[in-house]
Protein backbone atom coordinates (compact mmCIF):
# COMPACT_ATOMS: atom_id res chain seq x y z
CA UNK A 1 0.00 0.00 0.00
CA UNK A 2 1.46 3.61 -1.08
CA UNK A 3 1.70 6.19 2.06
CA UNK A 4 -0.54 8.42 0.31
CA UNK A 5 -0.37 12.49 1.19
CA UNK A 6 -2.36 13.40 3.99
CA UNK A 7 -3.94 16.79 5.15
CA UNK A 8 -4.86 17.81 8.88
CA UNK A 9 -6.62 20.31 10.17
CA UNK A 10 -6.11 20.84 13.90
CA UNK A 11 -8.17 23.16 15.75
CA UNK A 12 -6.85 24.92 18.95
CA UNK A 13 -8.91 26.62 21.82
CA UNK A 14 -7.38 28.64 23.95
CA UNK A 15 -8.82 29.09 27.32
CA UNK A 16 -10.74 32.65 27.72
CA UNK A 17 -8.04 35.48 27.75
CA UNK A 18 -4.80 33.13 26.75
CA UNK A 19 -5.36 33.49 23.05
CA UNK A 20 -1.86 36.07 22.62
CA UNK A 21 0.03 33.17 25.20
CA UNK A 22 -1.29 30.28 22.86
CA UNK A 23 -0.20 32.01 19.65
CA UNK A 24 3.12 32.44 20.98
CA UNK A 25 3.30 29.23 21.53
CA UNK A 26 1.63 28.30 18.61
CA UNK A 27 3.97 30.45 16.67
CA UNK A 28 7.17 29.14 18.06
CA UNK A 29 6.31 25.73 16.18
CA UNK A 30 5.76 27.08 13.07
CA UNK A 31 9.44 27.29 11.60
CA UNK A 32 10.75 24.13 13.12
CA UNK A 33 8.00 22.23 11.96
CA UNK A 34 8.06 23.55 8.51
CA UNK A 35 11.67 22.49 8.46
CA UNK A 36 10.51 18.75 8.91
CA UNK A 37 10.84 15.66 6.28
CA UNK A 38 7.69 15.63 4.26
CA UNK A 39 6.15 18.88 5.45
CA UNK A 40 4.68 20.40 2.86
CA UNK A 41 2.86 22.97 4.95
CA UNK A 42 2.08 24.22 8.12
CA UNK A 43 -0.43 26.96 8.55
CA UNK A 44 -1.12 28.64 11.34
CA UNK A 45 -4.56 30.62 11.33
CA UNK A 46 -6.12 32.75 14.19
CA UNK A 47 -10.55 33.26 14.25
CA UNK A 48 -11.28 36.67 13.10
CA UNK A 49 -14.45 36.26 15.06
CA UNK A 50 -12.59 34.55 18.21
CA UNK A 51 -9.28 35.98 19.35
CA UNK A 52 -8.57 32.49 21.64
CA UNK A 53 -9.45 29.85 18.17
CA UNK A 54 -6.64 28.48 15.96
CA UNK A 55 -6.65 26.80 13.46
CA UNK A 56 -3.58 24.55 11.89
CA UNK A 57 -3.84 23.37 8.08
CA UNK A 58 -0.98 21.18 7.38
CA UNK A 59 -0.13 18.71 4.28
CA UNK A 60 2.58 16.22 4.59
CA UNK A 61 3.70 13.65 2.19
CA UNK A 62 2.42 10.67 3.91
CA UNK A 63 1.31 9.36 7.39
CA UNK A 64 4.66 8.72 8.17
CA UNK A 65 6.00 11.69 8.19
CA UNK A 66 3.10 13.09 10.05
CA UNK A 67 3.44 10.32 13.36
CA UNK A 68 7.26 11.36 13.26
CA UNK A 69 6.17 15.32 13.57
CA UNK A 70 3.92 14.17 16.16
CA UNK A 71 6.92 12.71 18.43
CA UNK A 72 9.07 16.26 17.93
CA UNK A 73 10.02 17.21 21.63
CA UNK A 74 8.62 20.83 20.48
CA UNK A 75 5.08 19.65 19.78
CA UNK A 76 5.51 17.31 23.19
CA UNK A 77 6.48 20.13 25.08
CA UNK A 78 3.48 22.08 23.87
CA UNK A 79 1.01 19.71 24.59
CA UNK A 80 2.40 19.42 27.85
CA UNK A 81 1.25 22.74 28.45
CA UNK A 82 -2.26 22.25 27.34
CA UNK A 83 -3.99 21.61 30.20
CA UNK A 84 -3.15 24.95 31.52
CA UNK A 85 -3.70 27.17 28.26
CA UNK A 86 -6.06 25.39 26.54
CA UNK A 87 -9.49 25.19 27.26
CA UNK A 88 -9.89 21.46 25.79
CA UNK A 89 -7.64 19.08 23.86
CA UNK A 90 -7.01 19.60 20.54
CA UNK A 91 -8.98 18.55 17.81
CA UNK A 92 -7.13 16.83 14.95
CA UNK A 93 -9.22 15.91 11.73
CA UNK A 94 -7.47 14.06 9.17
CA UNK A 95 -8.35 14.52 5.52
CA UNK A 96 -8.07 12.64 2.11
CA UNK A 97 -8.26 15.01 -1.25
CA UNK A 98 -10.72 13.54 -3.70
CA UNK A 99 -10.85 16.60 -5.92
CA UNK A 100 -7.74 15.65 -8.38
CA UNK A 101 -8.11 11.46 -8.02
CA UNK A 102 -8.34 10.93 -11.90
CA UNK A 103 -4.56 12.76 -11.28
CA UNK A 104 -1.40 10.47 -11.10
Amino acid sequence: MIDKKVTVVARILAKPGMGDVVKEALMKLVPLTRNEAGCFNYDLHRSADDPDLFMFYENWSSRKDLNEHLEMPYLKEFLGRAGEILAKPVEIIFWDMISDLGKS
